[in-house]
């Protein structure tokens, strides 16, 4: 066990924010903290941390137990990065146990070169201790591990000894999270770490949290992300925390199930309730079915009233239709760049961009942050120009466009006011109802658009679509700002829509429900794959597997051809010994053929100087002749010698 809260309630203005919250986390659970906003998240977390006190029940209970020696890492909005340090130093301060350790090894080192072998045993028990806890903690590979974090969170193109006071607000919550792996606490808290991240880094954050050694618990409202990545979900709505095994869609089908149930068992003892209520009514004066009436009464008075079951709120309804079809293509782009600013400012994202979309075809574009697909939107509906290359629309197009701005809202107007000046001939009781479609109701329907939050002004715009009939619906970003509810009410609606959808979205969750194929863009152009997200990432992830299968392949031909290399040098090597041993030994023969040439020659020159050799000429012509051929000889085996 790693943490254990037990009956926490906390209290603002005399209200319960949190209600007898009860919640173990064990090792390697993966724990996704949902509700909706200011149902008390955050502060569950601050409480956890120590940094917000919780409220006890009236009987004194109420506790936090961390188990022992457990570390707690927290990421939280404000990164908490030293803006002077640079990116390596930054992440280097995730081992500072390590680099202390480091530091201590050398001055131990340092110390056992001048001290006698009696004194070394003062110091050889902390150094084998030291040297002990800086293997175990793998510190030989810190840079290793500081690479391998840095590229998976998107720094891998970026120098290491950049000044952290240079990069953005997104680049410094992405640096902060990388910095909290590094440090690798045994249950690692996370609240919304999957803002600022495009779908790649996503993906690798994905893939490292599940296979985490300790335990995490995540607030995110990423619903894709907390189904690849939790074992389990905690809600907190109305105060409570109930948990259901499994992620996000698993909790989808448990809360229904759940939610089912508990009407039910409540509507059941409702209806026991109003039946012994009635008995007792029809009975209590009656002196012959008084006395049981009072016993139905002392049973009533014993029930424990089921809490009344939290139903889904009122849901928004939207319905997106269109009047008349379109040509089967309904946009087609050639050769055009992706460009944005002017003059100076003037940069090019994408040089030549191809993209053909067709009746009926739900398309989701996808990309890097910055790479412009939002460009790409307002290029295709000439609402910014193109500097070359053509596009070209379909016949019969009615095109209804939901901009992230909200830029087809005037500030000015009310929501109602909206409505009736952008379509004159609806009445008033049309637009009433049409905004009552998407939560707008009441006093709110009378608001400026100016004082809406985001969420209303979006649901603002999905009501002029409705009202628009558009066949093809360009959407930027429509999930941004609504609630859950509604964005599973829209998810519904562009899956049955029957026309054309281009969408640019970070909700995975939406682009799975509802795309058919998915267009990525990249700074060389798009590339398309037919299906959801699942079918993309799926791809992806096959050629990722297979570029890392032919790195691996390249990896051992290179060193099988190194190996193979190192044989034949190895050969020739042992070769050139025995040639030069060869030499050698010929040298020595040489050397002993000279020797005894020398010697032979002295004792023929010798035996020709006597009197009775010289008297006797066949004999003297025979030795003379002995003495040149063994000088000749003498001369070839110099010769030969000297070549050695």
């Amino acid at each position: 066990m790693l943490l254990s809260l037990e009956h926490i309630y906390k209290y603002y203005n005399g209200e319960p924010l949190l209600r007898d919250i009860s919640l173990t986390v064990e090792n390697n659970e993966r724990i996704g903290l949902i509700g909706r906003n200011g149902c008390g998240k955050t502060t569950l977390l601050n409480i956890i941390n120590g940094r917000t006190e919780f409220d006890r029940t009236p009987d004194g209970l109420g506790s936090v137990s961390v188990g022992g020696n457990t570390v707690i890492g927290y990421l939280e909005q404000n990164s908490g990065l030293e803006s002077s340090n640079t990116i390596q130093e930054e992440m280097l301060r995730a081992f500072d146990p390590l680099l202390k350790a480091k530091e201590r090894l050398s001055e131990l080192e340092s110390l056992m070169t001048s001290l006698a072998p009696d004194q070394l045993e003062m110091i050889s028990g902390e150094y084998s201790q030291l040297s002990a806890y800086f293997e175990a903690h793998d510190g030989y590979n810190m840079d290793v591990k500081i690479r391998m974090i840095l590229n998976g969170m998107g720094f891998g193109d970026v120098p290491t000894d950049r000044q952290i006071s240079t990069l953005s607000g997104g680049e410094k919550t992405r640096l902060a999270l990388a910095r909290l792996l590094l440090e690798q606490p045994d249950l690692l808290i996370l609240d919304e770490p999957t803002n600022h991240l495009d779908f790649r880094t996503l993906t690798w954050l994905e893939g490292y949290l599940k296979g985490y050694r300790g335990a995490v618990l995540i607030v995110s409202h990423d619903r894709y992300f907390l189904d690849k990545v939790c074992t389990r979900i905690c809600e907190i709505e109305n105060g409570r925390l109930t948990s259901y095994k499994g992620g996000y869609s698993e909790y989808l089908v448990l809360k229904k199930s759940s939610v089912e149930r508990q009407v039910k068992e409540y509507e059941a003892q409702k209806r026991e309730i109003e039946k012994l209520e009635e008995y007792i009514v029809r009975n209590k004066t009656r002196a012959s079915t008084a006395k049981m009436a009072k016993s139905r009464q002392h049973m009533l008075d014993r029930f424990e009233p089921a809490e009344k079951p939290i139903t889904y709120e009122k849901q928004a309804k939207i319905r997106l239709e269109y009047d008349i079809e379109p040509t089967k293509d309904i946009v087609k782009v050639k050769d055009c760049p992706v460009v944005v600013g002017e003059g100076a400012k003037r940069k090019e994202l994408i040089p030549s961009l191809e993209l053909h979309i067709r009746r009926g075809e739900h398309a989701a574009i996808i990309g890097p942050n910055g790479i412009g697909k939002t460009s790409v939107l307002k290029l295709i509906q000439g609402l910014i120009p193109h500097e070359g290359g053509s596009i070209s629309w379909g016949g019969n197009v009615k095109i209804s466009y939901f901009d992230q701005e909200h830029s087809m809202l005037d500030p000015r107007d009310t929501a109602i006011g909206s409505l009736s000046r952008k379509f004159p001939r609806i009445s008033d009781q049309q637009a009433r109802s049409i905004l009552g479609a998407v939560l707008i109701s009441g006093e709110d329907a009378f608001k400026p658009v100016s004082v809406l939050s985001g969420g209303e002004r979006a649901k603002l715009c999905f009501a002029h679509m409705i009202l628009q009939r558009g066949n093809v619906l360009i959407l930027d970003e429509p999930t941004n700002h609504i609630d859950l509810g509604t964005k599973e009410v829209l998810e519904e609606a562009l899956a049955e829509y029957k026309g054309t959808i281009i969408l640019v979205s970070h909700d995975r969750y939406l682009i799975n429900k509802t795309a058919d194929r998915v267009i990525e863009l990249s700074p060389v152009g798009a590339r398309c794959f037919e299906g959801n997200y699942d079918a993309y990432a799926a791809v992806i992830e096959a050629e990722r597997i297979e570029s890392e299968q032919l790195r691996q392949e390249q990896k051992l031909a290179a060193q099988l051809a190194e190996r193979s290399e190192s044989k034949q040098r190895q050969y020739r090597s042992k070769q050139q010994r025995a040639a030069e041993a060869k030499r050698r030994a010929r040298i020595k023969e040489l050397e002993d053929e000279i020797m005894e040439l020398e010697e032979r020659i002295a004792a023929l020159e010798s035996e020709i100087s006597d009197p009775a050799v010289a008297a006797d000429f066949p004999l003297m012509s025979a030795k003379c002749a002995e003495l040149d051929e063994a000088k000749q000889l003498l001369d070839e085996k110099m010769e030969e010698w000297a070549g050695e």
